[in-house]
């Protein structure tokens, strides 16, 4: 099968440190091209990838302080791609909105993977193109109100191995927290925590533009380097350790997170994760089998004292069963097959997909 994956240039593929999406595009393209698919994976310059990989831009857009205007680094980044649709048997965007009106342009089928939250501006265009195709993350992310076409739920997936297992958390214990340093992540309600428990919090993740005033109101006042520590922006193996060696890892969210691959790859250590029930906590975590979901702060105190009845390989093995690469690329390459056998029996001059040995080419 010939397949285009489209990934936000805000970020490189695989990301050096933060960047959820484009961890998991990284781990899609490869997967596919390691199943004998035929794939071009159209990204920042300085991704990285087993796949044919074109870009409109050589580095990660966040990184280069030249680049004033992102709107028209995506445009270009788009109509590389659907300027070759020709060339693919499927699209798949992992662009949000920005790739919705060009599908209607070409025959080439898209799949969109939402990635994001619906606001009342993005609502407009997703409602305008309903009728294309869309993958949720989580099914609380979904929202039937816009009548999307919503072709199957699948789960970001991780490489399990690619995480060192912590049989036990480290001395001295403390309670860790990754992620954007925002408000709608909860730092300061990890901080809350930490102060209200009296344990000790290591805090990583990257302070974007936009919340450096809430970082150096709402969080650098607490930081005293002993009970509250901020490691600033975290690689894949400084995450792993980080979080591998907690106790627990927070994630007191404040709102409806579509996915949180944090939750995911703390558990991959090992690590049960607390968290407060928004979005698709519940259907992340086994409340007392890979962490606890709690209702507020006072909760996810509580909780902190119940951690240690946790067995730490069930909630490793917990992820690999349910997270793993496997069980989502194979969710794709099964809504690519019915996306394209309906395209195909829409268009019979689309050209279908040679089945050989099970696998489509």
């Amino acid at each position: 099968m010939r397949i285009a994956q489209i990934a936000p240039l805000w970020e490189r593929v695989p990301p050096v440190a933060y960047g959820g999406i484009e961890l998991v595009v990284g781990l899609l393209t490869d997967e596919l091209v390691k199943r004998g698919h035929e794939v071009t994976l159209f990204a920042s310059g300085d991704s990285t990838t087993l796949a044919k990989l074109e870009s409109a831009h050589p580095c990660a857009i966040r990184l280069d302080p030249t680049v004033k205007d992102y709107a028209i680094y995506e445009m270009l980044h788009l109509s590389q791609v659907y300027e070759k649709a020709e060339e693919f048997d499927i699209i798949h965007s992992h662009m949000g909105c920005a790739a919705l009106p060009y599908e209607s342009l070409v025959k080439t089928p898209t799949v969109n993977t939402l990635h994001g939250i619906f606001t009342p501006d993005n609502e407009k265009m997703f409602a305008h193109a309903k009728r294309q195709s869309y993958v949720s993350i989580s099914d609380a992310q979904r929202k039937p109100s816009l009548g999307l076409n919503c072709v199957a739920t699948i789960y970001n997936g991780i490489d399990v191995g690619g995480y060192q297992f912590y049989a036990q958390p480290q001395e001295p214990p403390y309670l860790a927290f990754l992620g954007r340093i925002s408000p709608e992540k909860g730092p300061h309600l990890a901080i809350e925590i930490a102060k209200k428990s009296g344990w000790c919090l290591k805090m990583a993740g990257k302070v974007d533009r936009v919340d450096e005033e809430f970082f150096e109101k709402e969080i650098k006042p607490h930081i005293d380097g002993q009970q509250i520590q901020y490691l600033g922006e975290a690689n894949h193996t400084q995450k792993n350790a980080l979080m591998g060696g907690a106790v627990a890892t927070l994630f007191p969210i404040t709102w409806s997170e579509p996915f949180g691959l944090v939750m995911v790859e703390s558990m991959a250590s090992g690590t049960p994760v607390i968290a407060i029930e928004l979005g698709s906590v519940s259907e992340i975590i086994r409340d007392g089998v890979s962490g606890f979901i709690c209702h507020n702060v006072e909760g996810c105190v509580n909780a902190i004292d119940k951690v240690s009845i946790l067995d730490r390989y069930a909630v490793r093995e917990y992820v690999s069963q349910r997270f793993g690469v496997k069980q989502m690329v194979d969710g794709y390459e099964a809504v690519y097959q019915k996306i394209i056998a309906e395209r195909f029996s829409q268009n019979g001059h689309y050209r279908k997909p040679v089945l050989i040995g099970g696998t489509s080419i």
